[in-house]
């Protein structure tokens, strides 16, 4: 044999005595375990078994959460299906170039007037500006938006017979018209104490403005005076012909004496240049649109009646208030307008109700558990209004005309619906993502969280 035979030979057999000897050593080392194999492969099985009960039981709970956030993603789904909705009509208006609007009536040029409502975009002037509109005349708003809202105005914008001038009527504006109903003005104590400087000079500066204007164009003035004028009255109830009884600086005086100022101007302007005014003392006014933040008593009592929170009064209660819907002063304010009457007026509801029981009669009209609380008399708040509207019903053939249940049930549905609103705005962020609850009821509490204030 040769010799490289040989040697290839040798290594054969070598590597099957190797391979041999593995192969028995793995037969020694298992054969041993044979049993534990056995409990090992039982184990297993067992293993895998709990393994299948539990995505079995998993998997039922996965179910059950996904039955249980079936209605909030339906909720979800109806509001994004209804914003999508919202948002093709308004393309589809901006493609075409137009917008419906509501009908209104056609006035021939001879009728059709130019008509100038300053704070037009505020709670009744925004009412004011639906009537004139709906009369078929040209009404031009002028706002600042210091307190007025574009959502009281926006059915309007784009109608032929509308113009929206964002503008402070403490600077002059020169336009062309032929009427001027004169509201700028914060209104609600919040407000016109915020800025008592602010206040003074737009019912000054800026009635002086409207006055300059009314002057030039030869225009009639309407200005919105208030019941204010009259002070803490002495006499009761407040005729036309009462002088008042007003603190000149106290806490409410930036508006009180603004307005009595603002009247003067008007009848000096009215004797020197012969512009024609009319001089309407406004009482107590709610409805729809009305600022949820403005510290009036009846945006008060429902909002924390609503959100069964404590109806805070200050003082015993016992004062009292005469309170209008807002339908019937509009139409007292055309009325007026178009009379010929030019000395002050009162518009206002003669019915006349404690603080206290005013509080009582929302509080049942809502249906909530809201406790009433008393709290420390305001300074210079009035302790008794009401105004005597003989010379409304002589003169310019006017009185109030909606009931108090009446009128409040509807304006408790305009808050209703207002606070739903924000609970939806305030819920999702524009990306459609849930607000926390706490953030939530951060921005809700800025409906509540206001210096609280009983009277207008």
């Amino acid at each position: 044999m040769p010799k490289n035979n040989f040697v290839f030979s040798k290594k054969m057999k070598l590597f099957t005595l190797t391979v041999i000897g593995v192969v028995i050593g793995s037969f020694v080392v298992v054969s041993p375990h044979k049993e534990d194999s056995k409990s090992i492969s039982v184990r297993t099985q067992e293993e895998d078994s709990k393994l299948a009960d539990s995505r079995q039981q998993s998997g039922m709970e996965d179910t059950a959460v996904q039955q249980a956030s079936l209605p909030n993603l339906n909720s979800m789904k109806e509001q994004y299906d209804k914003q999508i909705s919202d948002l093709l009509k308004r393309v589809s208006e901006l493609e075409t170039g137009h917008k419906k609007h509501p009908a209104v009536q056609f006035l021939t040029y001879k009728d059709k007037k130019r008509i100038l409502v300053t704070g037009g975009a505020g709670f009744v002037g925004s009412h004011l500006v639906d009537a004139l509109m709906f009369q078929g005349h040209e009404v031009t708003v002028l706002d600042n938006f210091f307190t007025g809202r574009k959502k009281n105005i926006e059915h309007w914008i784009g109608h032929e017979n509308f113009e929206l001038i964002h503008h402070d009527i403490v600077n002059p504006i020169y336009i062309e018209v032929d009427e001027i109903y004169h509201l700028a003005s914060p209104a609600s104590p919040p407000h016109y104490m915020f800025n008592p400087v602010k206040t003074l000079k737009t019912n000054t500066m800026g009635t002086i403005n409207v006055l300059g204007l009314a002057k030039r164009v030869h225009a009639k003035v309407l200005f919105a005076s208030t019941s204010e004028v009259y002070g803490d009255p002495e006499q009761h109830p407040q005729d036309e012909e009462y002088w008042g009884h007003v603190n000149p600086i106290g806490p409410r005086a930036c508006y009180d004496e603004g307005k009595r100022v603002a009247e003067t101007l008007c009848y000096s302007f009215a004797k020197q240049d012969h512009v024609e005014v009319r001089v309407a003392r406004i009482f107590n006014t709610y409805g729809p649109r009305m600022h949820m933040s403005d510290g009036r008593v009846v945006s008060n009592f429902i909002l924390q009646s609503l959100q069964n929170e404590p109806i805070t009064i200050y003082g015993a209660g016992n004062q009292t208030r005469s309170f209008q819907y807002v339908s019937d002063l509009v139409d007292g304010l055309l009325a007026l307008m178009n009379s010929n009457y030019s000395l002050p007026v009162n518009i206002g509801n003669p019915e006349e109700h404690t603080i206290l029981s005013f509080a009582e009669i929302i509080r049942n009209l809502i249906g909530t558990s809201s406790k009433i609380v008393l709290l420390p008399k305001m300074e210079d708040d009035p302790q008794r209004r009401k105004p005597n509207i003989t010379r409304a019903l002589t003169y310019i053939g006017w009185q109030p005309k909606v009931g108090m249940l009446d009128g409040l049930n509807r304006t408790i549905e305009y808050f209703k619906a207002e606070l739903s609103h924000a609970k939806r705005k305030e819920s999702f962020n524009v990306y459609g993502h849930s607000a926390s609850k706490k953030s939530l009821d951060q921005d809700l509490a800025k409906f509540s969280d206001i210096k609280r204030h009983n009277t207008l």
